[in-house]
């Protein structure tokens, strides 16, 4: 397999379309050690079945899609299926070998690496507002407070500063563990990081068109449609 990995060229790269919206600006295509960070990031929405399969729920299909899709340009094969009769949940199975639910991130050593884990963080247990008229906020939460600690300090490399982890109730889940990125770095966040999941890419576009004061260019198009078109 190569170092770097392709989308198809009439989308231009993965990271063009998907992480930076720029008309102007060209980089390299992701590297394979970046998707797998992506991957090691967002199994935090994940289990490991019985039958020693990685498995990833959705209510619908657009994000598992294009889970799918990367896994293939990787080499691995992976499933979607929906689970159960009368719900609209949906599953993403796999077996791809490199995914580790006690990986360290700490251990990664590119920038672009850590980009990719907090990006698949991001898109599996983050979460901002889909009302565009509610106040902003960008929130990551895990039930392994450590894993938590480790996510802080690796954005704090890349100059974005988070408020203080905490538990918002030890009577309803004294595992739960939440912290929000400051307001004077969530711009920071979206450009730096950004996002590949669907509803996010949506709800970011429709949040930065009515916040001019962020300075961000709008999400493009393309942005969106890359879930689609690899």
């Amino acid at each position: 397999m190569s170092k770097s990995l392709y989308a198809d060229n009439q989308q231009g790269s993965l990271r063009q379309l998907a992480d930076d919206p720029s008309e102007t600006t060209r980089r390299a295509p992701l590297s394979k050690r970046e998707i797998q960070s992506y991957f090691l990031g967002a199994i935090h929405d994940g289990t490991f079945s019985s039958n020693q399969r990685f498995r990833i729920s959705q209510k619908g299909t657009q994000w598992l899609k294009f889970l799918q899709k990367l896994f293939g340009k990787l080499g691995y094969n992976s499933w979607i299926y929906k689970e159960g009769k009368n719900r609209k949940v949906y599953v993403l199975e796999t077996l791809a070998d490199f995914l580790d639910f006690r990986f360290d991130p700490s251990r990664l050593n590119t920038k672009e690496e850590k980009i990719g884990y907090i990006k698949g963080f991001f898109d599996a247990e983050g979460g901002i507002p889909r009302d565009h008229k509610a106040r902003f906020y960008i929130q990551l939460t895990q039930n392994d407070e450590e894993k938590l600690k480790k996510l802080k300090v690796m954005l704090s490399d890349l100059g974005i500063k988070t408020g203080k982890i905490h538990n918002p109730s030890q009577k309803v889940d004294p595992d739960y563990w939440r912290m929000y990125v400051l307001a004077g770095s969530q711009k920071t966040f979206v450009e730096k990081i950004g996002s590949w999941h669907p509803r996010k890419i949506r709800t970011l576009n429709q949040r930065f068109k009515n916040l001019d004061s962020f300075g961000i260019k709008n999400f493009r198009k393309e942005g969106e449609d890359i879930v689609h078109a690899l």
